[in-house]
């Protein structure tokens, strides 16, 4: 509240606190549950306008369906999620390529076939887990890559719930 004094030249934390609310109120800003002010939905959100075709082509009627922020939609436990760039082209085949930002959740307990962040070996990588009675290994989604099976220790960071690929 002292930064926001400063910035819009009021004199009290109280006058901030006022303007607090306000930005609240229009959807401006929201808190976090630790008290942190964050952008609000009217910010982030982008109009849905309807639904596409992707296999024959169909008349397009455009309407105002619904709005809808990226965040809220990707990220479910946005206090133990994080995003990290994917290099290497081990998961093309689950559609995740080079350069990709994936969504990691680190609250999520790993369920046989998830994508998972994983350090097998000292090493980390993204693969899907897959467990079998007692074995357990992790297999790339490229057939040029063979199956990892942890030979002292496998640690799951997290479970991967989103891609996000940026075309331009």
């Amino acid at each position: 509240f002292s930064e926001m004094a400063n910035i819009f030249g009021y004199a009290s934390k109280n006058a901030v606190s006022k303007l607090v609310v306000k930005l609240k109120e229009a959807g401006i800003v929201e808190q976090d549950k630790n008290g942190r002010l964050i952008p609000g939905d009217i910010l982030t959100s982008l109009p849905i306008l309807g639904n596409v075709q992707a296999g024959f082509p169909s008349p397009a009627e455009e309407e105002l369906v619904d709005t809808l922020t990226l965040d809220r939609y990707l990220i479910n436990n946005p206090d133990s999620s994080f995003l990290i760039e994917v290099a290497g082209d081990s998961m093309i085949n689950a559609g995740i390529q080079p350069k990709d930002l994936i969504i990691v959740d680190r609250s999520l307990l790993p369920k046989n076939n998830d994508i998972v962040l994983a350090k097998i070996d000292n090493e980390w990588t993204l693969k899907y887990l897959y467990k079998k009675g007692q074995r357990v290994y992790l297999q790339a989604a490229n057939e040029n890559y063979p199956n990892l099976i942890p030979r002292q220790e496998l640690e799951i960071a997290g479970v991967i719930v989103s891609s996000i690929r940026k075309y331009k």
